[in-house]
């Protein structure tokens, strides 16, 4: 750090006596006055160029004073020359450029459809690195309300769903622990209490302004995104007053209720464009549900897989999303420029869930029939203004950024930042009540292992004994302090070529906690039978698995809601460690950074960006010493620390304007997740079964290589193609050894009061590094306005696609008895992913049809192949259409999941079902005033 700062000391004195200026301005559309990102300027003298940024800003450093020809270039808008004069103390000047025209019912436009995709592709054309930009005019038109649904959009990216809806990114292929999500440019925490993973449900699509997804990284990235890294963008502040609202309405099938939704923003420059606001709000609230079965297979001794436990699951979940967002900026003179960003978005679940279950089922010789347990459970919440009877999980993800950009001379240009970002899951008085028969007789139908189903014959409900009333309160919160400073100037060893050098520092401070309990209740008298209380009985009439499936009868929401657990004449209250002590940990994170990163023009047409991060990483961690699942035996805490050195190269060659050449070797990590370092033990002596932390993970280290063309069309489109390999060491799996010798856990736990003998043998399980794995794969793109095409119908056309393949060889991945198992890929890897859409648009109407396809991959690694979890393949249909009535007001309509997809996870082979559940589509109809 001594030898950073010498630097910027000696670049402050070396430049301080400069004689040339600088030139600033703005690009935006002639038409409208919005800021045109990811410009091609030009200026004559020399090979000297720039690109706007997101705002539509530029600059050239390091100007001599005279007179040039300035140039830009923008997919979708005419050429632009003028002649400008170049002096000290210049004021920053304005770019108007006009949209290539063309012929739709004799009006020259360029669709809405067009304009977006002309953002997108301008900013990814002219980014240094590998990358898929999605603008906010693009998500605008696709019927997605979160950016996860807006995300799998974009070529090699699909999601995981949860409740229906986009949660966990995968890119190419690789699973959510492997990538990272910032907003603007500040890391996202994450809600969830064991992963780092940031739940793209929780950001509603329309407070973000461009998706940016970086494939491969520069120096000056974050280094903890091996598979890639997502960038959203909150809205830039408008060049003129804006004020924009949109009010809509839908229907939810599966559970025959009502979407409600709306947005506003507001957005002005003050003080002759000196300052500049703008504020967005949004709210969602869809009332819906889901139906769902899961089995859980074992083979008896003939080979034959039977279900070891089943469960019918009814869940009833009002989720309710909203978010609010500001950003300001000030312009003291066109030197030194500040912002400040801030963004809250917060979402409720409010979820009751009717589980019928039937677990350890085993085949009884004797009674001719499977003999388990038989469980009705009914899950909610206390009865108040809150949680109104359900189980309420509130997360919300807080940011607040301030940036600053000054030019300290006319050739050193530096930029500051300073962010804190916060994450939280909150779970109040989340209640269960269960009845159980502990030896039900269950008869089994697997016939068809697709749709396997359990015989049971309890429909009288005074048959099973009353099983417990618990209540939990689930707490994780992660904080997140950054700061990074950056520096930037001209210098190049190539005469007449661009080149320049850039530096810069980064910290993150983290912490993450994780504070639950778990309470039971005991009456204090009988607490009656099943059929003494108020009951909800289900039926299974819309159920896409089938009418037999009905969940029955359990015991009304209201009815546990209303109990009053703190009366002590009613019940007395007793922990249970067992749930809670665990999982709970302390962690705290310290990562310091530093870079340097060369960007040199070797000819005109050929850039090459040489640069090496290096990251400090410190960990400070701790767990519980728990016995028997409920006895805490102490604390365990760990410290650790490592460095990464992490050099890349990145390769550009334009061919031409819009053909392309991209190469890079690059070098990534993924730290591990939390819950896998927390250095918790959790000893079950009875049942000889260890399940451990492990503080001393390493992260993955990845070395990349990706090569990809481009060829851009003037008139908006894209046509792409690039390979991609991926060396990974250190990946982290889940070990499980049913023969493990406690003596190497006693020599790595000496301090533990636990009583395990050592050389004894038990059940061991504990997240690993494995040696090394492979990924490999290549990905196709193309999407394009199709007015080239005669008529003035065929004209309307165009096409958004993209086709990514990923495949892996993993090694050092032990099973059970600590064997190898051979043959093994990456978990969570995606093969094959598809996306399609055919859209059309006249100056009127514009309407889009969507697909999505992901196909099957390992999701989790078991003990042995048969045990292994796998997500089934998805294929999502969507629709949606909007009419513009004025230029400021137009209706819209959107349908999702037309193929009513469910979420199918199967186990070891495909005809095993292990979860199958279904949402039904949904659908949306709404207005738009944009002013």
């Amino acid at each position: 750090m001594r030898l950073f700062l010498l630097i910027v000391f000696n670049l402050l004195c070396l430049f301080s006596f400069a004689q040339t200026t600088i030139l600033k301005g703005k690009i935006m559309d002639g038409n409208d006055n919005f800021s045109l990102p990811g410009a091609t300027l030009k200026i004559s003298d020399g090979n000297r160029f720039t690109v706007s940024d997101v705002n539509g800003n530029f600059e050239f450093l390091n100007l001599p004073a005279g007179t040039y020809t300035l140039t830009v270039d923008y997919l979708g808008y005419e050429h632009y020359s003028q002649s400008v004069t170049v002096r000290a103390g210049q004021e920053p000047i304005e770019v108007l450029l006009s949209s290539a025209s063309r012929s739709i019912d004799e009006v020259q436009v360029m669709g809405d459809l067009a304009r977006g995709q002309a953002k997108a592709l301008n900013q990814q054309k002219n980014n240094s690195n590998i990358s898929n930009i999605i603008s906010s005019d693009q998500v605008g038109r696709f019927p997605d309300q979160n950016i996860g649904d807006a995300l799998k959009r974009v070529p090699g990216i699909t999601m995981q769903n949860d409740q229906g809806e986009a949660r966990n990114i995968i890119v190419r292929g690789l699973s959510p622990e492997l990538n990272s999500v910032t907003l603007n440019g500040d890391r996202i925490p994450s809600a969830e209490g064991d992963n780092r993973n940031v739940q793209m449900d929780l950001i509603p699509s329309d407070m973000i302004s461009t998706i940016e997804v970086n494939k491969t990284l520069t120096p000056d990235m974050d280094a903890d995104a091996i598979g890639g890294s997502v960038n959203l963008i909150t809205r830039a502040i408008p060049n003129r007053q804006r004020i924009s609202a949109t009010l809509g309405g839908g229907y939810s099938p599966v559970r025959e209720k009502g979407i409600y939704n709306g947005s506003v923003i507001y957005g002005n420059r003050f003080m002759d464009n000196k300052m500049g606001l703008v504020l967005s709000g949004t709210l969602q609230s869809n009332d819906f549900g889901s139906n769902n079965i899961e089995a859980e297979w074992k083979k008896d001794d003939n080979g034959n897989a039977f279900m070891k436990e089943m469960q019918i699951r009814k869940y009833d979940v009002h989720r309710i999303r909203r978010s609010v967002s500001a950003a300001w900026d000030f312009d003291f003179n066109a030197r030194n420029r500040i912002a400040l960003n801030a963004m809250y978005n917060w979402r409720d679940d409010l979820e009751n869930r009717f589980a019928v279950s039937y677990k350890d089922m085993e085949w009884n010789a004797d009674k001719n029939t499977y003999v388990g347990k038989l469980t009705r459970q009914t899950k909610g919440g206390i009865s108040n203004d809150r949680n109104k009877g359900k189980r309420l999980e509130r997360q919300d993800v807080l940011n607040f950024s301030m940036t600053g950009e000054h030019l300290l001379t006319s050739k050193l240009d530096f930029d500051w930042a300073a962010s804190y970002s916060r994450a939280a899951e909150y779970r109040p008085n989340e209640r269960y009540v269960a009845y159980e028969l502990k030896k039900a007789e269950l008869g089994q139908d697997v016939s068809n292992t697709y749709l396997p189903f359990v015989n049971d014959k309890y429909s009288d409900y005074s048959q099973l004994s009353f099983k417990n009333v618990t209540e939990n309160e689930n707490n994780t919160n992660e904080d997140e302090f950054g700061a990074k400073v950056n520096f930037r100037f001209p210098l190049s060893v190539i005469a007449g070529q661009k080149g320049r050098l850039r530096f810069g520092a980064r910290v993150r401070l983290k912490s993450k906690d994780r504070d639950n309990n778990f309470f039971e209740y005991k009456p204090n008298a009988a607490f009656g039978a099943m059929t003494t209380h108020p009951l909800q009985v289900w039926d299974a009439k819309n159920w896409d698995q089938g009418e037999r499936y009905a969940a029955g009868g359990f015991v009304s929401k209201d009815y546990l809601g209303g109990l009053d657990l703190n009366d002590k004449s009613k019940f007395t209250q007793e922990a249970k460690p067992d749930e809670y002590l665990a999982v709970n940990y302390h962690a705290k994170e310290r990562i310091v950074a530093e870079y340097v990163r060369w960007d040199q023009n070797i000819t005109e047409r050929t850039a090459v960006i040489l640069g090496l991060r290096i990251e400090h990483t410190s960990i400070d961690y701790t767990g519980n010493n728990v016995l028997e699942e409920e006895e805490l035996v102490g604390e365990i805490r760990n410290k650790n620390s490592y460095t990464n050195f992490l050099p890349s190269i990145n390769v550009k060659n334009n061919f031409n304007d819009n053909f392309i050449l991209r190469a890079a070797a690059t070098t990534g990590l993924a730290r591990p997740n939390y819950y896998a370092l927390a250095p918790y033990v959790n000893t079950l002596v009875d049942d000889k079964e260890l399940f451990a932390g492990n503080p001393n993970l390493k992260a993955t280290y990845a070395t990349n290589f990706d090569l990809m063309l481009e060829n851009y069309f003037q008139n908006v489109g894209i046509i792409s193609g690039g390979v991609f390999y991926k060396n990974m060491k250190n990946f982290i799996y889940m070990y499980n050894d049913q023969s493990f010798n406690t003596q190497g856990f006693s020599t790595a736990f000496p301090d533990l009061k636990n009583p395990i003998a050592a050389g004894d043998t038990w059940q061991f399980s504990q997240f690993r590094n494995g040696d090394k794995v492979d990924v490999y794969g290549f990905e196709v793109a193309f999407q394009r306005q199709l007015d080239f095409l005669p008529g003035k119908f065929l004209k309307g056309f165009g096409i958004y696609t993209n086709y990514t393949y990923t495949g892996s060889k993993a090694k050092g991945i032990a099973g059970e008895d600590g064997v190898l198992r051979e043959g093994l890929g990456l978990p969570r890897t995606a093969p094959h992913m598809f996306n399609g859409s055919l859209s059309w648009e006249n100056n009127k109407f514009s309407a889009r049809v969507s697909a999505n396809y992901t196909a099957a991959y390992l999701d989790e690694i078991g003990k042995n192949a048969f045990t292994d979890a796998y997500y089934d393949k998805q294929f999502f249909l969507d629709a949606n259409a909007s009419y513009k009535v004025t230029k400021q007001f137009r209706i819209f309509a959107e349908a999702n999941n037309l193929t009513n997809q469910p979420l199918r996870y199967y186990q070891g082979q495909e005809n095993l079902m292990q979860q199958l559940e279904y949402y039904k589509p949904r659908y949306n109809l709404g207005v738009k005033f944009d002013l």
